[in-house]
C-alpha cells in the first residue's frame, strides 16, 4: 500500500523533489526503517562520477545520534575495490542489501559511523541512464530485506525515474523554446544580472554590436555597451539601468548605445527586471533606429523635393502668364523698332532703332530661356549643339554676374558641338553651374571669374564645364556635393537639390557629371 501511495503522489505532484522529504518519511514508516535517502550521482569533469545527497530523512527520535549521508568522491571509489563492484552493480541495476558486519574498508567504516546496521537500496534510472539510488537503513536491527520490502523499494525507484524523466523534458522543452526565441529573435537581447555582468547575448546583439557571446559573457555592460560619456558617476551596468532619478528599468525608451568599433548609434531599448531564484536579472530587448531614422530623413527629403516640384510647377504657370504678357508688347516694340528703322531717313534714328529691336529680341529669348528652365515635361532628347545650350543659359544668368562685377570668360568649340539631348534640360545644368558659381565668389575680394568652355574629350564626346576661382569645395565633403539637400549655402540662399538634380539629368541622358579642384584656389564642374 505504502508503494501505491507514493507512486500516486509522484505522479500528481508538480514538483517531485519537494515531494521527496515526506515520501521518505512514508517510506521509511511502512517499511520500519529509520533513515531513508536518494542519491545523485554526477559527473565532474576530470574528476569522475560523484554521489551526493538529493534528499534523506532521519527518524527525529534518533535526529541527534544518526550522521548525515556521506558525499562519495570518484577518488573514494577508485581506492576502495568494494566500491568499485558496487558502482559497477548499481550501473546494472542490481539491489544492494545486506548488514554492516559483512562489509569492510571504506563502506564499513562510513555505515558504522552513521550506525546503520542494515541497509538496502536500489538503482534508479531516467531516460535510459542511471541517475542514482534510492536507499533505506535500518539503525537499530539486523535484518533480512523480504522480497516484498525490496518490491517495494524498487517500484517507488521506477516512480522516481518517471518523475525526472517528466520534469527534465518539461525543463528541457522550456529551454528549448527560450533558446529558440532567443535565437531567433530580430531584437538584440541582453540579460545582465545583480551585478551588471552580461549572462545573455544573443545572435542579433552580436550582429548588432560587433561582439562574440563567448567574449562578452561575463564582462560589465558599462564597460561594454555603454558609451564612455555616460559611464561616468556609475559603478556597474546594473546602477546604470536603475538609474538615478531617471530608472529605465520598466520603460521603453530611446536612447544610445555603443558597438566594439566604439560608433555610437541611437537604439529604443525595453528593459524589465526578472526574479529567478532569489537573483534579480535585467532583461534589455534593444531595437536599432538607423534605418528608421534614416527613414524619416528619406521622407523628410521626399516631401521637400515634393514642395520644390511643386513651387517649380506654380513658377511655370506664373512664367508662363507673364511671358504671354510680355511677348506681346514686345513683338510691338520688335515690329515697331523695325518699320522705324525701314522708314527712317536719318542715320542716327536707324542706329538707335536697331538697339531698339535688338534689346527687344533680346528680352523675348531671356523671357523663352526661362519659361523651358520651368517647363514641366518629360525629356524629348534631339539632337542639340551644346553651344547653344551654353549660350542661353549664359543669358538668364549673365545679368547676376555683370551686376556683381564677376568676369565671364567664355571658350566655346568651334562649329556646332552636337549631342543627343533635350535642350531645356540641359540649359537647367548649366545655368545651375553658373549660380553656384556666382554664389562661390560672393564676398571674395580680387578679381573673381567664370570660365565657360565647350569642346570634345579625347574620346571625342561633347563636353562643357563651367570654372571658378572662389575657395573650392573642402576635402572633406566632397563626396557628398551631389546628394539630395545637401548645401553649404546659408539658410534662405541653398536648397541642396540643384546639382542631385543636375546629376540625375545628365546621367538620364547617358553622360557624366564630376568635380574637378583648380589650384590655387576655385572649383570646376564638367558634363
Amino acid at each position: 500500500m505504502a508503494a501505491v501511495h507514493v507512486v500516486r503522489r509522484l505522479r500528481e505532484a508538480g514538483d517531485w523533489q519537494r515531494e521527496m522529504d515526506s515520501i521518505l518519511e512514508t517510506l521509511c514508516g511502512a517499511m520500519d526503517c529509520q533513515r531513508g535517502i536518494l542519491f545523485r550521482l554526477r559527473e565532474l569533469p576530470g574528476q569522475g562520477f560523484a554521489q551526493s545527497v538529493a534528499a534523506y530523512w532521519i527518524n527525529p527520535r534518533f535526529g541527534g545520534e544518526l550522521a548525515s549521508p556521506t558525499v562519495i568522491m570518484q577518488s573514494v571509489v577508485n581506492s576502495d575495490p568494494l566500491l568499485e563492484r558496487l558502482a559497477e552493480d548499481e550501473r546494472q541495476g542490481k539491489i544492494f542489501a545486506g548488514h554492516t558486519r559483512d562489509l569492510e574498508g571504506f563502506l564499513r567504516t562510513d555505515f558504522e559511523k552513521q550506525h546503520i546496521k542494515s541497509f538496502l537500496s536500489v538503482s534508479v534510472f531516467a531516460h535510459g541512464h542511471l541517475w542514482g539510488t534510492l536507499a533505506v537503513n535500518d539503525c537499530v536491527n539486523e535484518r533480512e530485506w523480504t522480497d516484498e520490502e525490496e518490491a517495494t523499494l524498487h517500484i517507488v525507484a521506477l516512480a522516481i525515474g518517471d518523475a525526472i524523466e517528466r520534469s527534465l523534458s518539461d525543463a528541457h522543452a522550456s529551454e528549448v523554446i527560450r533558446r529558440t526565441m532567443l535565437q531567433a529573435s530580430l531584437d538584440a537581447i541582453i540579460v545582465i544580472d545583480e551585478t551588471g555582468s552580461i549572462i545573455e547575448f544573443n545572435p542579433a546583439a552580436e550582429k548588432m554590436f560587433g561582439y562574440q557571446r563567448s567574449d562578452i559573457l561575463g564582462k560589465d555592460l558599462l564597460d561594454t555597451v555603454v558609451p564612455e560619456y555616460y559611464r561616468k558617476g556609475y559603478v556597474s551596468g546594473a546602477e546604470y539601468m536603475s538609474g538615478r532619478g531617471a530608472p529605465m528599468v520598466g520603460q521603453r525608451i530611446e536612447t544610445v548605445t555603443q558597438n566594439a568599433a566604439g560608433e555610437v548609434f541611437p537604439i529604443e531599448l525595453t528593459a524589465t527586471e526578472m526574479r529567478v531564484a532569489d537573483r534579480r536579472l535585467i532583461f534589455g530587448s534593444i531595437r536599432d533606429l538607423r534605418d528608421k531614422l534614416r527613414a524619416e530623413e528619406e521622407i523628410g527629403r521626399q516631401r521637400e523635393k515634393l514642395h520644390q516640384n511643386e513651387k517649380m510647377a506654380a513658377m511655370g504657370s506664373l512664367l508662363a502668364g507673364v511671358s504671354h504678357e510680355l511677348n506681346n508688347p514686345l513683338a510691338v516694340v520688335v515690329a515697331q523698332s523695325t518699320l522705324l528703322h525701314e522708314f527712317a531717313s536719318d542715320p542716327q534714328t536707324k542706329v538707335r532703332a536697331e538697339k531698339v529691336r535688338a534689346a527687344a529680341e533680346r528680352c523675348g529669348r531671356i523671357v523663352k530661356s526661362f519659361l523651358s528652365m520651368v517647363r514641366l515635361h518629360p525629356a524629348a532628347q534631339a539632337e542639340t549643339d551644346l553651344n547653344q545650350v551654353v549660350r542661353a543659359a549664359l543669358e538668364v544668368t549673365a545679368y547676376g554676374a555683370r551686376s556683381t562685377g564677376i568676369i565671364i570668360d567664355t571658350d566655346f568649340a568651334s562649329g556646332p558641338l552636337l549631342a543627343m539631348a533635350d535642350a531645356d534640360h540641359v540649359t537647367q545644368v548649366a545655368a545651375n553651374f553658373l549660380i553656384n558659381s556666382q554664389h562661390a565668389l560672393a564676398g571674395i575680394g580680387g578679381d573673381r571669374l567664370i570660365k565657360v568652355r565647350t569642346f570634345r574629350s579625347d574620346r571625342g564626346n561633347p563636353c562643357f564645364s563651367v570654372e571658378d576661382n572662389g575657395l573650392g569645395v573642402p576635402e572633406a565633403i566632397r563626396s557628398r556635393i551631389f546628394e539630395s539637400y545637401f548645401t553649404t549655402k546659408p539658410v534662405g540662399v541653398g536648397t541642396g537639390i540643384g546639382l542631385s538634380i543636375s546629376k540625375s539629368i545628365i546621367e538620364r541622358h547617358n553622360g557624366n557629371v564630376w568635380f574637378e579642384e583648380v589650384l590655387p584656389r576655385g572649383a570646376r564642374f564638367v558634363v
